[in-house]
C-alpha cells in the first residue's frame, strides 16, 4: 500500500506547502485509490509539516509550491516530493499514477524580492505548474 499526501483546500490543491492547513491522503493499491481522508495539519508549518506526514507514514507528497527546506525535509524524512500541481486533488492524483504528473522541484524561490515564503501577507501562490 503507497500513502500520497495533497495539500488540500475545498477540493484543489494547495499552492504554499508550508501554510498548508489540510492535506487529503489517499491510500493507493495496485495504482488504484482504495480510501482517503482529510487530516489537519495542527498548526504545523513548514519544516514540521515533513515530520507530520512522516507520522502519517506518506510515501509521497504532491503540493503546489515548496520551498527548498521543506524539500530538504521532506526528502530527509524518505517522501518522494511532486511539486507545481494544481487543480482537483482527486484528478491530480489519478495524473500522478498514471505518471503523467512531472514535478517542478523547488518553485518557491522568490526570496531575493524582499520577502520570504514565510511573509506573504496576502494569498501568494508560490509557483504553480511550470509544465
Amino acid at each position: 500500500m503507497k500513502r500520497i499526501a495533497v495539500t488540500y483546500d475545498n477540493g484543489q490543491v494547495f499552492q504554499h506547502f508550508g501554510h498548508t492547513e489540510t492535506f487529503k491522503i489517499y491510500e493507493v493499491e495496485d495504482d488504484k485509490v482504495v480510501n482517503s481522508e482529510v487530516i489537519a495539519s495542527n498548526g504545523a508549518g513548514h519544516g514540521a509539516l515533513a515530520g507530520l506526514l512522516a507520522e502519517h507514514t506518506i510515501d509521497a507528497l504532491i503540493c503546489g509550491g515548496i520551498g527548498g527546506g521543506a524539500m530538504a525535509a521532506l526528502s530527509e524524512a524518505g517522501i518522494e516530493v511532486c511539486a507545481g500541481a494544481e487543480g482537483d486533488t482527486d484528478a491530480v492524483v489519478e495524473a500522478y499514477l498514471k505518471g503523467e504528473l512531472v514535478s517542478s522541484g523547488v518553485n518557491c524561490d522568490h526570496h531575493g524580492e524582499g520577502h520570504t515564503c514565510g511573509d506573504h501577507g496576502e494569498d501568494h501562490a508560490c509557483g504553480g505548474c511550470k509544465g
